[in-house]
């Protein structure tokens, strides 16, 4: 059965390039949203194995909105990857302490994307 991945990104070209990336290249089913409020809601009501979430969006980050997560029973136990224009070492073992099962720095290479996330989740 093909993995279910939630995209949240405020960004439509992000968000298009991850969705066909994940689709083409693994055969992953792939939902999007355009706010982490969108995503929140989507996760919450949707069977999930992985949730791709951007770090910096307007209204509510990625980390408010990975805690929310975090807080909820319906959606603690979903693993999830931070996209994160924050290159600095110092910014991603910060980002790494509060609990994601890894980072993944833009502008990433469309065609690797769906290597990394393999190795991060252990799939």
């Amino acid at each position: 059965m093909a993995k279910r991945i939630l995209v949240v990104d405020d960004d439509d070209g992000v968000r298009e390039i991850v969705q066909l990336s994940l689709e083409v290249a693994a055969g992953w089913d792939v939902v999007a949203a355009d706010s982490g409020r969108a995503g929140v809601a989507i996760a919450q009501k949707q069977s999930l194995d992985l949730i791709l979430l951007d770090v910096m969006m307007p209204d509510e980050d990625g980390i408010t909105i990975f805690r929310q997560l975090q807080s909820d029973p319906l959606t603690q136990s979903i693993p999830v990857i931070l996209l994160t224009a924050k290159a600095r070492m110092s910014e991603r073992e910060e980002l790494m302490k509060i609990g994601v099962m890894g980072i993944i720095t833009k502008p990433f290479q469309a065609v690797q994307l769906v290597g990394q996330i393999k190795q991060m989740v252990k799939w």
